[in-house]
């Protein structure tokens, strides 16, 4: 039998899961990380535990598995950074995760000298602290021991992929979708890093690892065949089989988002979304998407489960929400790490208003649920091109009520994917293309099967999203 893994490096813990030569799912293991706020709007991990994650996932697995490896694809987090030592590969301070604000004072340094446009012109990505470069010059800026190993040569920087390969696989390395998402790489040219973007961040080359396609022969990883490498949400694009343009994607998790293919040619008019590289499986060929993000969605089920006392279990939100026939005026705005696309307002917080005497813990449930719904809306309206259907997958897709308002919020039918794990399974897929055992056209047919939902009642939603849009709106927030 041919078996093929996908590690899903995550925000909160590794995930690996092993599919035979047809892609059908043979057995995973999954690793929980800890993740800590130090500060309002920092947020931050041990990337020591993020490799034992990814080293015990594997290990576990494979001591399930009756036959060998043929290959294992990597995909990690994306834009969360760590700076460690080249001579001990020990990092030199916790990793700043990817919704972190803390770099926020640099961005605004760069706009007031005038550079925001200019790299985004380059990178295709707006000044924001969501991406790796001002984490890394708040880094160099502000830690002791990154600044001493920056002064002595002793200083690597770079995306969880590269940390990972750098200790469990033969030296650091990173692809294009990943590198693409450090705002380092240019858009228009993928592969490399890019010296006026470098210069503009105050980035030194040599602190960076190397850029390589995305699927290939690239060694062992904790001794298994290394055959991919992608950043989390184009490995997901990959396991829905969205190949042709306008084909779209959301995974819901600790954030949403939401994904459209684009094609061999960089969007022109994203539209306050991102344009990205997807991936490129063949050296010189890539492939590009759209991307829209809502920061906070799992962790605004934490929160009214840790801060609010809303329930026990985030899973008995669907009931909640059910149990009520509306918000009752309340109105939600997930914010709890600022607004990403298409608003990008990194100082928006969290809002819940309307509230009466009468307003219960489920009415507020069912706001935060509804405005998940909106902020995804928001994303596709802001495509170029409409999507025929909504493919989704991750943990939040396990709610029958969100999954059904987001169809009639959209007036669209959303497909909950057969494989839950579906980022995974990206990452196993283009490690099969990495190996030679499948082409990327091989993939379009994981765009098949799935729960379907129906839209509903979509007047009645879509008057409550422009009341929702009112209510951010008037509150200047948006």
């Amino acid at each position: 039998m041919t078996i093929l893994i996908g590690v899903d490096q995550g925000t909160s813990g590794t995930r690996a899961v092993a599919f035979d030569e047809r892609l059908r799912p043979l057995g995973e293991s999954y690793q929980p990380a800890h993740v800590s706020h130090p500060q309002p709007g920092w947020i931050e991990k041990d990337a020591d535990e993020t490799v034992a994650t990814v080293e015990r996932a594997l290990g576990d697995l494979t001591a399930q598995l009756d036959g060998d490896v043929a290959a294992v694809g990597l995909d990690n987090e994306g834009e969360t950074v760590v700076a460690w030592d080249a001579e001990t590969l020990r990092p030199l301070a916790p990793a700043i995760v990817w919704g972190s604000r803390r770099s926020q004072p640099i961005v605004e340094r760069l706009e007031a000298a005038g550079h925001g446009p200019r790299i985004q012109e380059l990178s295709g990505l707006p000044l924001d602290p969501y991406f790796s470069a001002t984490k890394i010059r708040w880094l160099v800026e502000n830690d002791a021991a990154v600044a001493a190993a920056a002064t002595e040569g002793r200083l690597r920087a770079g995306t969880l992929d590269a940390y990972v390969c750098a200790r469990l696989g033969d030296g650091a390395r990173t692809e294009p979708s990943t590198a693409g998402r450090t705002q380092l790489q240019a858009l228009a040219a993928p592969g490399s890093w890019n010296p006026e973007l470098l210069e503009l961040h105050g980035i030194d080359p040599a602190w960076l690892p190397p850029i390589g396609p995305s699927a290939g022969p690239f060694g062992k990883l904790a001794g298994l065949p290394l055959r991919a490498l992608l950043v989390d949400q184009t490995a997901s694009l990959a396991g829905h089989g969205c190949l042709l343009p306008g084909m779209a994607k959301a995974t819901y998790g600790t954030g949403i988002f939401l994904l459209q293919q684009a094609g061999e040619a960089p969007p022109k008019e994203p539209g306050g979304l991102l344009s990205v590289v997807a991936w490129e499986l063949s050296e010189g060929r890539p492939s590009y998407a759209l991307d829209g993000g809502v920061f906070s969605a799992g962790t605004v089920l934490t929160w009214l489960r840790d801060g609010l006392g809303a329930f026990q279990d985030p899973a008995e939100s669907e009931a909640m929400a059910n149990s009520v026939p509306d918000t009752d005026g309340v109105r939600f705005l997930p914010a709890l790490a600022g607004m990403g696309a298409p608003w990008w307002r990194a100082d928006a917080r969290a809002v819940v208003a309307g509230i009466t005497a009468a307003t219960t813990r489920a009415h507020i449930v069912r706001a935060a649920l509804d405005a998940l719904c909106f902020r995804v809306r928001d994303l596709v309206d802001a495509l170029p091109v409409r999507p025929d259907v909504l493919r989704v997958d991750g943990g939040l897709t396990a709610n029958g009520y969100l999954v059904q308002r987001q169809a009639d919020v959209l007036d669209m039918p959303v497909v909950v994917a057969e494989m839950p794990e579906t980022t995974a399974l990206g990452a196993a897929a283009a490690a099969g293309v990495g190996a030679g055992l499948f082409t990327i056209d091989d993939l379009a047919e994981l765009a098949a099967g799935g729960r379907r939902f129906q839209p509903g009642d979509v007047l009645a939603a879509g008057a409550d999203y422009e009341a929702w849009r009112r209510f951010a709106e008037g509150a200047s927030l948006l």
